[in-house]
C-alpha cells in the first residue's frame, strides 16, 4: 500500500522534519508515491539530523533482517526519542541544513 499525497503547487518543495518523521518508515520501505519520495529524499540530503536518523533506521532494519538477537537498546531508544521529538515539534518546523 502506497501512501499518497495530494498534488499542490508546492509538490516539489522540501518536506519539513515533522513530515519526514511521519512517513520515514514508509519511505524507507518504498511505500510512498514518487512525489513524496522526492520531497523526503531532498530533505534527507539537506537535513543532517534527519539524514542521520534515516541511516539509523536503515541500520536497525538491516540488523532485524539478519535476525540479530541483540539489537542495541541505545539505538532503539535513539530512534524512539527522535520520533517523539518530531511529534512534539511546533507546527511549521522546517529543515535548516545549516543547523544540522
Amino acid at each position: 500500500m502506497k501512501i499518497r499525497r495530494s498534488r499542490s503547487s508546492h509538490a516539489d518543495a522540501m518536506a519539513s522534519c515533522r513530515e519526514v518523521g511521519r512517513v520515514l518508515q514508509a519511505y524507507l520501505d518504498g511505500q510512498v508515491d514518487e512525489v513524496t519520495a522526492r520531497r523526503i529524499g531532498t530533505h534527507l540530503e539537506a537535513c543532517r539530523r534527519c539524514g542521520m536518523e534515516a541511516h539509523v533506521y536503515e541500520e536497525l532494519k538491516q540488523a532485524l533482517a539478519r535476525h540479530a538477537p541483540n539489537v542495541d537498546a541505545a539505538l532503539v531508544e535513539r530512534v524512539q526519542a527522535f520520533g517523539r521529538e518530531l511529534v512534539n515539534a511546533p507546527p511549521g518546523d522546517t529543515a535548516d541544513p545549516s543547523s544540522g
